[in-house]
């Protein structure tokens, strides 16, 4: 297919057109990546400030890595928050605050000097694991990431579903009065639960107190799991995934997953979900925004059909 617009420009530059910038923004790391095909050749990272201004955030990262301007034809970010029409705004603001509505991909494409797009992190990561992680093979699937909050992604029938697809961390329970989940059972969550009990520790501190035969924290990661699970059997009943792909510093914590499949014992055989470990770590949004960002036009339309005919 012959490269038009500003593609054709950058091919006369000497860019490679197979390399994006990947931008990963979440609640506690920024992380930058060079993404040539699934390979992420260089990256650097930085803590992810508690307020601001996010263009600052952004050169701050560009600043990191001089040398990488001119090396990449596209940027595309992955967000924690919701991304709709290329503004993006904060979902539950203690996982991240941002100013309302923010101009993402216009920030991102003048700062980078390239086409820009943005999505919504978890939804990237839910790509990257469908793609080429733990959901090959499938049509139908769905992740979840357990950590400081909870988010996910929905892949039907070959495509990623955007907007507030995946938001599991926001479904509504009759707990705490009506609060998030996220907010009942995220790593956020457990290091309030155990201030509560006199223990001044994050999600790490109460897993590894587990592990040494502490009470109290076993039955904040029993608690927390059971909620996960009850999550995990409503995702089910309503989108009959034929995988549900766990990810996150706590999905994948020794030991949670077995947590959460051992709370399915009183479902139905048909009814139980089928959990798996993520397969691409840390690197599922930054691959997953980088083959969304490359698909035609930033789309996830064609992209099954495009990378697996």
């Amino acid at each position: 297919m012959l490269a038009t617009g500003r593609e054709a420009e950058l091919m006369s530059e000497g860019v490679s057109t197979d390399t994006v910038l990947a931008i990963d923004i979440g609640g506690t790391k920024i992380l930058g990546a060079l993404v040539s095909g699934t390979a992420i050749e260089e990256a650097v990272d930085m803590p992810t400030p508690a307020s601001g201004d996010p263009s600052v955030w952004i050169a701050d990262l560009l600043e990191r890595a001089p040398d990488w301007r001119g090396r990449y034809s596209r940027v595309g970010a992955a967000v924690t928050g919701i991304v709709e029409n290329g503004r993006w705004s904060a979902l539950n603001p203690k996982t991240l605050s941002i100013p309302p509505d923010y101009p993402l991909t216009e920030v991102l494409a003048e700062l980078a000097g390239v086409p820009a797009m943005a999505l919504n992190d978890a939804q990237a990561a839910a790509w990257g694991e469908f793609d080429l992680g733990a959901g090959q093979g499938t049509r139908n699937c769905v992740f979840l990431t357990i950590s400081t909050g909870i988010g996910g992604g929905v892949v039907a029938e070959g495509q990623l579903l955007n907007g507030m697809a995946g938001h599991f961390g926001q479904f509504r329970s009759d707990i705490a009065d009506n609060t998030p989940i996220e907010n009942r059972a995220a790593g956020r969550w457990m290091a309030e639960a155990a201030r509560s009990q006199g223990h001044a520790t994050d999600a790490r501190g109460v897993f590894k107190a587990a592990s040494e035969g502490e009470g109290w924290a076993d039955s904040i990661i029993a608690l927390s799991a059971h909620r996960i699970a009850t999550l995990c059997a409503n995702i089910q009943l309503g989108l009959a995934p034929e995988k549900i792909i766990i990810g996150g510093s706590i999905g994948l914590a020794p030991g949670f997953i077995a947590r959460i499949a051992a709370s399915f014992s009183d479902l139905p055989s048909r009814q139980r979900p089928t959990l798996v470990a993520a397969q691409l770590g840390g690197r599922a949004g930054i691959v997953g925004i980088a083959r969304i960002a490359l698909s035609s036009e930033g789309n996830t339309t064609n992209q099954r059909e495009n990378n697996h005919a």
